[in-house]
């Protein structure tokens, strides 16, 4: 069975964020950028566990690649990979049991 990719509305709302932010000195690199999140997100369908476990938090099911200086956050279990969170590498997770909670 393939792994599905679902994204949260908060993961969705910080790369809108981001491209927002990046746009303002270059739309060209914005876009790179939001690309390089999706192609990095469709590696994990094969390989969900790539990515090193998050480590502010205890759980192996929680896990991040970086993309560029941003930390991509997901949750995986047997049947898909949820994209929770994507933060800039320098920031620590805040609000940790939110991303526990996720379903």
């Amino acid at each position: 069975m393939a792994i599905k990719l679902e994204w949260s509305e908060e993961a969705l709302e910080d790369i809108e964020s981001i491209a927002i932010y990046i746009e303002k000195d270059s739309p060209a690199y914005a876009k790179s950028v939001v690309s390089k999140f999706f192609e990095k997100a469709e590696i994990l369908k094969k390989f969900s566990s790539l990515g090193r476990k998050v480590p502010e938090l205890n759980d192996n099911n929680i896990r991040e690649i970086f993309v560029y200086s941003y930390r991509l956050i997901y949750k995986i279990d047997e049947n898909a990979v949820l994209f929770v969170a994507i933060i800039h590498g320098k920031r620590l997770l805040e609000n940790h049991q939110n991303i526990s909670n996720k379903t």
